[in-house]
């Protein structure tokens, strides 16, 4: 009679087979682990490629975006941050100047008065030969937008954005959160669209 280790079939072949993969399996997963510790994560949209931040966690797929990622909360702060980043292909998703215009409007002064386009801080650079709009505001996050719904209203919330202008049409890195933690952030969202590059010809 055979005992438990006997059968001649396993995962679809001879049991000494599975034995044999053994080795490619922990290959596979030294691998992983190597490309855990280099830090960053590289990710690609609409022919560009962008490195996020190691200590920022990666989310699962969500509509409409092309990643999305939590920026763990500073010491004090209710919450974590996010950076989304969205792609709407070639040609949409609309002008630079209409989207730095709509992120403002998401912001209110403490009264609950709309901010204005002269209360954020817009500018234009060149970044591995792409132009790029970067864009920061702070206030009271009144929302995400019409797609998004309503939220209740965040005080000493701050948004840290760049538009970078591909070949294959713009790619929207959003950062909002909690002040201190968006500030605290800043270094890493500098390196991250610092890397945004086109990407490799497959």
């Amino acid at each position: 009679m055979r005992g438990i280790d006997a059968p001649s079939h396993l995962w679809g072949g001879p049991a000494r087979r599975n034995a044999d993969t053994l080795p490619s399996m922990n290959r596979l997963l030294a691998v992983l682990a190597m490309t855990v510790a280099m830090g960053a994560s590289a990710e690609e949209a609409g022919g560009l490629t962008w490195s996020a931040p190691a200590e920022w966690a990666a989310q699962p797929p969500r509509p409409m975006r092309a990643a999305t990622y939590k920026v763990p909360a500073a010491k004090g702060d209710p919450e974590d941050a996010e950076l989304a980043v969205f792609y709407f292909g070639q040609g949409q998703g609309g002008a630079v100047d209409a989207n730095v215009k709509r992120w403002v409007a998401q912001f209110q002064k403490p009264d609950g008065k709309p901010l204005e386009d002269k209360d954020a801080k817009t500018k234009q650079e060149k970044v591995n030969g792409l132009p790029v709009t970067t864009v920061e505001v702070k206030g009271t996050y009144a929302g995400g937008g019409p797609m998004m719904g309503p939220s209740a209203p965040k005080p000493n919330f701050k948004l840290r954005g760049a538009i970078v202008e591909g070949p294959e049409g713009a790619i929207f890195y959003k950062l909002t959160g909690p002040e201190k933690t968006v500030n605290g952030a800043e270094k890493g969202f500098r390196k991250m669209v610092e890397s945004v590059k086109p990407a490799a010809k497959k």
